[in-house]
């Protein structure tokens, strides 16, 4: 189900308030919500930019949670917990842009063929390994299929190719992305 304009605003605000109310130490307040959207259990990845560069990104593809508290959470996430980064600090908050990426649930493919570059983003499982890749990813690099499938490889600590070996795990989403960005929100 595709989110509101005013839901878009409505997350990217709450993720926006998330970082900075635990950059103040203090508790989140999440507002009573009654939007369906909003209320829908739907995985989510917050992902971070500042001065065009990525700063952080965590999500999930599943929660139990309504989107809003997922969205919430993830913000918290990426700004504080991404192993790549040091957390974030406040003089930092006002150069940090954010964007939003609300999934479709995971769906095994059968073939490489199957997946759509810009349409799809791509979780890779094989034994312990495993990486995910945003559908944004491929088209902000200008990857064909075969290079967003070995950068997902090299995403999971694997070698280019590892797509190819019958015991890994092709898995597909879709995401809505939007960003404060992309909603006139800076």
């Amino acid at each position: 189900m595709a989110l509101t304009r005013e839901e878009r605003i409505f997350l990217l605000k709450l993720a926006r308030n998330a970082i900075e109310a635990e950059l103040s130490g203090r508790a989140l307040e999440l507002p009573l919500v009654s939007s369906p959207g909003l209320l829908e259990k739907r995985g989510a990845f917050v992902t971070l930019h500042k001065h065009g560069q990525l700063r952080g990104c965590i999500g999930n593809f599943v929660s139990e949670k309504p989107l809003y508290e997922t969205v919430a959470d993830m913000a918290i996430a990426a700004a504080f917990q991404d192993p790549r980064f040091k957390p974030l600090g406040p003089h930092e908050l006002p150069e940090i842009d954010i964007e939003i990426s609300a999934l479709t649930p995971l769906e095994p493919v059968s073939s490489p063929e199957e997946i759509e570059v810009g349409k799809h983003g791509i979780y890779l499982i094989n034994g312990p390994y495993h990486g995910v890749l945003l559908p944004q990813v491929a088209t902000e690099h200008g990857w064909d299929r075969y290079t967003f499938l070995d950068q997902t490889c090299i995403k999971a600590g694997m070698m280019p190719g590892c797509w190819k070996d019958p015991n890994t795990k092709i898995l597909v989403f879709s995401a809505e992305v939007f960003g404060e960005k992309s909603e006139g929100l800076l």
